[in-house]
């Protein structure tokens, strides 16, 4: 490969996930001489080799030739017996049978998860004397003595100040219900963050920036571990019900990548092939998403556009299948108890008219601001965290938090309640039923209307009331977010943005509805809404304004819009959610390109290369790898003349991930390339096994070693190990072209030649360090320590 080839060949090409596949089939099989196998790892020597250290990347060439290896021999061996045939059937059938224990763990696991943070959250509150694991809700249900109007109201609840003192009403009476709201409060985020510190220190956060990183082939040891699934579900119950401005959506794929990690490992095809468990976990991250909303199309959605690096099309449908099966045993556990899979479930009687985009893209434009001022601030304290003595006290600060959140929430009701119930209340439509505050509105005693069907009116002291309240509410999640989202808790993002954008929606919605009412002879309004007609529905408005924040912080345009349809079931709104998406993106896109998971993946350092990324700079190959001009020269080993005592000094002495294999040092014709990882593990299983290897023992990288006197000692035989086809490129390569590259096909590494003389290195790290040099970053402050 030179580089005039590789401009052949990339030429006219729309890069696409799939490229690796045609990469690894029918091209890289030209240069498998010899062995016969790009790696020869079919009948592995010794174990552990090709496997990984902590924190360094997978070679996904290499995972891809595995596998491709592995299926053509059980492929053969499937003819000789009725045994293997079976075998092989198993084989093919064990993608789909991890793929339905996900689903039904998931599915399961966040089932429990909502049970439990409805009975916590109602908790702070009060207590069920009939039975005390029934939420509030739970509780009235089951009560005979509860009437439509005070269906709120039950004797069977009751709040803690009553069932301590007798007294439900006065002033005492609500200071005690306060201060034990805090305390609950502070209790459960203080179990949540000691049980993260103590037993699983990778349980905190969303979980989505570090799964992006994984699924792009970096590997985090632990990270999606058994204890980590463990407590990430135990602390989300807690710290969503403590009453912090955060969500368990993120979080859910985080669980649902571990389950899939704990699948992987019941069988050998995922177990050994890093590449083939990511496929697992780009599906496990759509059933995450699935249960989260109850989104299963939108779970394939965000999985494919948000946070896989790598989806072949069978990964695709395997995605539908766990996200179908999670949704399906969800709704069997049924946690919100009324049939569905959301709970926010909306059903508007009104069609949205044309003139209402304008104040939808104002939403859209309030969410691309909202995104962009969310994702400085935050980066900004979280920078903060890391650099001061902040970072030192992570249980101070969440304490310090929920302390606050606690005091100012409890005196608003709308910032009281858990912010999905505040969420659901501003998506309904004021129905007939209604007994909220904000369906406080001034009736016309002779209208005489079907109770689907109500007209606008004139809002009533109660409407002006909440909005009152709810610009208080807006204030308040604006600012407690930012510094709740990063905290050493499990913390999601996606409900408290929602929150944000429904609040503000719903302030425009009633905005628009009492001009509408008010002034129906303008000109905007006259052709739409006459008077007496039901013209605006400002439960639409929260929708659309929910999405629009989502949108502005995730960048999410297309799953974020089917997932807000499946959300509420309203499909003949997708226009509105559309037109809102589309501008929150733009608008937040205008003051940077990185959502917030990209960016805490920079500010973390991970070696992260995001396929979304343009890199525009007239730099060549030569000018970033290694070695530089004044550094010493490359570590290379040679092919029949290196001993055992030289590669053990060079791993001593060095730090590098592999070598590249010469001829020789003078003439530096490149034979292939050598993992650190295997060559230490090879030279250790042969001086346990095999007999005569000293450190003296010349180390041959040839095809057969040459006959030596009995005298010298036994030579050690590593050609197993080589990779005798890296991929290269000429030192005249653009830098663009060696960066799609690294993107396209997942390279660790890739070496410089000229003539087939070796040059250099480049590392993704390299790519990396270059790629922020000419951002005018800081190369080193990228870089994950």
């Amino acid at each position: 490969w030179d580089a005039a080839g590789l401009n052949e060949v990339f030429v006219d090409i729309h890069f696409s996930r799939q490229l690796l596949d045609c990469f690894t089939s029918p091209f890289l099989n030209i240069e498998m001489n010899g062995a016969g196998n790009l790696m020869d790892f079919l009948d592995e020597p010794f174990p552990d080799v090709g496997t990984y250290e902590d924190f360094h990347t997978i070679d996904w060439l290499r995972e891809k030739s595995r596998d491709t290896d592995r299926h053509r021999k059980i492929t053969s061996k499937s003819k000789e017996s009725i045994w293997e045939l079976i075998k092989s059937l198993l084989d093919a059938w064990s993608g789909w049978v991890v793929m339905l224990l996900i689903g039904l763990l998931s599915g399961t696991l966040a089932g429990v998860i909502d049970l439990a943070v409805d009975w916590m959250t109602d908790l702070k509150e009060g207590v069920c004397l009939s039975a005390f694991w029934y939420s509030h809700e739970q509780c009235c249900w089951t009560s005979n003595e509860t009437t439509f109007d005070d269906r709120d109201k039950c004797p069977q609840w009751q709040k803690w100040a009553e069932l301590m003192t007798g007294h439900a009403e006065g002033a005492g009476a609500y200071v005690l219900n306060y201060f034990l709201y805090i305390l609950w409060a502070l209790l459960f985020s203080f179990l949540a963050v000691s049980l993260v510190r103590v037993f699983a220190p990778y349980a905190c956060g969303s979980g989505i920036p570090e799964i992006k990183t994984i699924l792009s082939g970096f590997i985090i040891r632990g990270y999606l571990g058994k204890w980590t699934l463990l407590i990430k579900t135990v602390t989300l119950v807690l710290a969503v019900s403590s009453g912090l401005s955060l969500g368990k959506e993120g979080p859910l794929v985080h669980v649902a990548c571990c389950c899939g990690n704990l699948f992987c490992s019941l069988f050998s095809k995922y177990s050994k092939n890093e590449g083939k468990r990511r496929e697992v976990l780009s599906a496990a991250a759509a059933a995450g998403v699935s249960v989260a909303f109850g989104a299963p199309i939108g779970g394939v959605l965000f999985s494919l556009e948000e946070v896989s690096y790598y989806f072949p099309l069978k990964t695709l449908w395997r995605s539908f299948f766990a996200a179908l099966v999670a949704a399906f045993t969800l709704r069997s556990i049924n946690p919100f108890g009324n049939s569905r899979l959301v709970l926010f479930y909306v059903e508007y009687h009104t069609p949205w008219y044309m003139a209402e985009l304008v104040p939808f893209i104002l939403l859209g434009v309030f969410g691309g601001l909202w995104g962009t001022l969310f994702i400085r601030a935050n980066i900004a304290w979280c920078r903060r965290r890391k650099t001061t003595q902040l970072g030192k006290y992570p249980v101070l600060e969440v304490i310090a938090v929920t302390g606050i959140t606690a005091v100012l929430a409890y005196p608003n009701p709308y910032t009281r309640r858990s912010t999905s119930e505040l969420i659901s209340e501003l998506f309904n439509d004021c129905g007939a039923l209604e007994s909220s505050q904000l369906c406080d509105y001034i009736n016309n005693p002779n209208m005489s209307r079907p109770v689907d069907d109500i007209p606008d009116r004139p809002a009533g002291p109660g409407v002006y009331t909440a909005l009152w309240q709810l610009a208080l509410a807006l204030i308040f999640k604006i600012v407690i977010t930012i510094f709740t989202f990063g905290m050493k808790i499990p913390s999601g993002l996606f409900i408290p943005s929602m929150a944000v954008g429904a609040i503000a929606g719903r302030i425009v919605g009633i905005a628009v509805e009492q001009m509408a009412y008010h002034h129906h002879d303008w000109i905007i309004f006259k052709n739409w809404c006459r008077p007496g007609a039901d013209c605006v529905t400002p439960g639409l408005y929260a929708m659309v304004g929910a999405a629009a924040c989502l949108g502005g912080v995730t960048r999410m345009t297309v799953s974020l819009v089917v997932i807000m349809f499946e959300l509420t079931g309203g499909l003949e709104y997708i226009v509105p959610l559309m037109a809102a998406a589309v501008t929150s993106k733009w608008v937040a896109d205008a003051f940077g390109k990185e959502g917030i998971y990209e960016s805490h993946i920079q500010l973390n350092g991970y070696p992260y290369l995001d396929v979304r990324d343009e890199f525009t700079h007239r730099t060549l190959a030569t000018d970033v790898m290694r070695p530089r001009r004044n550094d010493p020269p490359l570590a290379v080993l040679t092919q029949d003349s290196t001993t055992v005592e030289d590669v053990e000094t060079l791993i001593k002495d060095t730090d590098y991930n592999g070598f590249p294999v010469v001829v020789s040092r003078e003439s530096e014709r490149l034979i292939g390339f050598v993992q650190r990882r295997d060559l230490t593990l090879a030279i250790k299983n042969a001086r346990q096994k095999q007999d005569g290897v000293v450190s003296s023992s010349v180390v041959y990288f040839t095809e057969d070693a040459p006959q030596l006197p009995a005298s010298n000692p036994q030579p050690l035989k590593l050609r197993r190990i080589l990779n005798l086809s890296p991929f290269t490129v000429t030192d005249h390569t653009p830098m663009e072209t060696v960066v799609d590259i690294f993107r396209k096909l997942g390279l660790r590494q890739c070496l410089v030649t000229r003539s087939g003389r070796l040059l250099g290195i480049i590392t993704k790290k390299d790519v990396l360090r270059h790629m922020a040099q000419m951002m005018n970053q800081d190369p080193e402050s990228i870089m994950f320590n």
